[in-house]
């Protein structure tokens, strides 16, 4: 499978760009500036530089599925966890993409019940949520609860509803159960919530998860 990682440079995106490379499937990492083309060659994948707020139609040529990492640490929720996002569902569809996997967040759902501080992020990411659970691509959007750089255990809880209080998990976790959803079919139009836990990933992933 040849897989497209918006938001290679990032913290997650890292993560999922050197896992696709070590594993049997193709990567391409996207970055918005020809500046971070050479950290993504170090991670074993190959460059695309594309800006989410423009024309990325080149950076889905003769991709089988793309991984949506990218965020705007709070700097431009609309322009970039939105309307980025949206950008290249667009192109997905037009393209012909099979898969499309969004890193979303805990609570994009119900922003409201979250801190002031993140309430407009999470409205931008849940209107982007909601236009690729339209978008007729085969989706699957994860969201994860707040995010640690420990080491990845590699075991993981999901749910609809997840305890609130219990939901960390570590980056490279996120990142592992990013790239098992691009072929656990389980997973195919599905939305859930992640945080560490005690079952491996497949086996998290194994079930439906209606929602």
């Amino acid at each position: 499978m040849n897989v497209l990682v918006a938001g290679s440079h990032g913290q997650v995106g890292q993560h999922v760009t050197r896992l696709l490379a070590e594993s049997d499937h193709s990567v391409q990492g996207m970055v918005r500036v020809e500046s971070q083309a050479p950290d993504i060659g170090e991670l074993g994948a190959e460059p695309v530089v594309a800006d989410l707020s423009g024309d990325v139609s080149h950076a889905v040529e003769g991709i089988d599925a793309i991984i949506f990492a990218a965020g705007s640490g709070g700097e431009d929720v609309w322009g970039v966890d939105r309307d980025g996002a949206i950008n290249l569902i667009d192109e997905a569809v037009s393209a012909g993409v099979e898969r499309f996997v969004m890193l979303s967040s805990i609570n994009a759902d119900q922003p409201e019940n979250s801190p002031e501080a993140l309430r407009e992020y999470l409205r931008a990411k849940g209107e982007a949520d909601e236009y690729l659970q339209q978008s007729g691509l085969t989706y699957t959007i994860v969201r994860p609860g707040p995010l640690t750089n420990e080491d990845g255990t590699e075991q993981i809880k999901t749910g609809t509803d997840l305890d609130r209080d219990l939901i960390q998990i570590p980056r490279e976790d996120v990142a592992r159960t990013l790239i098992a959803t691009l072929e656990a079919e389980s997973t195919s139009d599905e939305t859930f919530e992640l945080a560490a836990g005690e079952v491996s990933i497949d086996e998290a992933l194994e079930t439906p998860l209606h929602t």
